[in-house]
């Protein structure tokens, strides 16, 4: 009896762990998978801080991010369904033995700020996600060492249109977004954002605050003071630096600045109180931009000209560049200088268009979703172009979790179903 009792304990034990880890696998791999090309930065970030990065061609990290997007996707699958037990979990093993070093490393010496696994979803310091992993890794070794204790979903018959489900489904939310943008815009420039309230510091809250740290010199010996404890006029200056002390409050929104080329004047208040419609053509490097339809981006330019909507072309990229892409696309629209970082948080495509009426952002394009002659029959005002149009994100979960649970609910069922009609004709033999 006692016996029973632990291995139902054990089962319990070991088949929460394979729960939890199947759910982080899941969310992680499908919120890379719903942002590529931020996890593609991510990896830059992280090769960068590591001094790789020239070892690694731009094709090749984004190559690595949807796979690795696919690969946590479908360990998450094969976790919870509890397919090819053996491999899965020692795959799953070995991966957080890999990552939680690594997020140890991290935490200390902190060469980025995050890790990134959950994207701009959930963003965990440095420390948190080493304890996350942590978890993990326990929950990984128990999973491991009683595998056998782990109950299977469905048949070994089944196993083969999960997997190919699974990876399909996910390598098409792979390509659906980098082709488009992101189903879920988890950034703080998602339609619906009024920008100047996401830069406004609210009144209870406080700023970062920063310290100055002076170097002074004495009898061939160098020391640190601070602005309280500056010494008398014997000691000689060295050197001024400042340091943060206290990290407090920043807005989420608090890099957005635009400088107009032309006459170098930041537009930025111009652009974000302009009660009519402004459209920002976003790249944040034109020599990496696609041109593939700047027939329609010139169309769209034009249009903006008849109805007298500001339109403005964004990048970080030099004068130089801003001349090649004009001779090579035949572009007449004005350009404008921002922060490289921040053009490719606010869309996730190079280039991409924004909508923005009184500062309120109320539609985002890829480019190959340019608006085009048949959709621009009228002013944007009588259009629904000109209507924020973003769904709920409830809506867009149950959309997306109706496609790929509901056919593999529907295969367990049939599969169930085939299972019992099998039996019950054995027994009538």
């Amino acid at each position: 009896m006692e016996n029973k009792t632990r291995h139902i304990a054990l089962s319990v034990y070991t088949n929460l762990c394979r729960f939890v880890l199947a759910f982080v696998f899941l969310f992680s791999g499908f919120v890379k998978a719903n942002d590529p090309l931020g996890f593609y930065y991510k990896l830059q970030d992280y090769l960068t801080a590591f001094q790789l990065i020239d070892y690694f061609p731009e094709s090749l990290l984004l190559f690595g991010a949807i796979v690795i997007a696919a690969l946590e996707f479908m360990l998450g699958v094969y976790l919870l369904f509890g397919i090819n037990r053996r491999f899965t979990s020692y795959l799953v093993t070995v991966l957080m033995l890999f990552m939680t070093p690594l997020t140890l490393y991290l935490a200390l010496k902190n060469p980025i700020s995050d890790c990134g696994c959950f994207g701009d979803a959930v963003v965990l310091t440095n420390w948190q996600t080493f304890g996350k992993n942590l978890l993990l890794l326990i929950a990984a070794f128990s999973v491991l060492k009683w595998k056998e204790s782990i109950f299977r979903f469905v048949t070994h018959r089944s196993e083969w249109f999960i997997s190919i489900y699974s990876l399909t489904f996910i390598l098409f939310i792979n390509h659906f977004c980098l082709q488009h943008l992101p189903i879920f815009d988890f950034r703080p420039y998602s339609i619906g954002t009024n920008i100047p309230d996401q830069m406004a510091m609210p009144a209870d809250k406080e700023g970062p605050t920063y310290e100055s740290i002076f170097v002074l010199e004495k009898d061939g010996k160098q020391q640190e003071f601070s602005l309280e404890d500056y010494p008398d006029s014997t000691w000689t200056f060295v050197d001024r630096r400042t340091v943060l002390k206290d990290q407090g409050y920043i807005p989420p929104i608090h890099d957005f600045s635009i400088i107009r080329q032309e006459d170098n004047k930041d537009i930025t208040e111009e652009i974000l109180t302009n009660p009519s419609y402004t459209i920002l053509l976003i790249a944040h490097r034109l020599e990496l931009a696609d041109d593939g339809n700047t027939d329609l981006v010139n169309e769209l330019y034009d249009y903006c000209t008849q109805y007298h909507y500001p339109f403005y072309c964004i990048t970080s990229s030099s004068e130089e560049e801003m001349t090649i892409w004009k001779e090579k696309t035949g572009a007449e629209y004005p350009f404008c200088n921002a922060d490289d970082t921040t053009l490719k948080t606010i869309i996730r495509s190079n280039p991409g268009l924004v909508l923005l009426k009184n500062g309120n952002i109320i539609n985002k394009w890829s480019h190959r979703d340019t608006p085009n002659e048949y959709q621009l029959t009228d002013s944007l005002e009588k259009l629904p172009l000109g209507k924020k149009h973003a769904l709920g994100v409830l809506q867009k979960t149950g959309t997306t979790l109706a496609w790929f649970i509901l056919p593999l609910m529907g295969l367990i069922i049939i599969d169930r179903l085939y299972l019992r009609w099998n039996s019950s004709r054995r027994v009538k033999k």
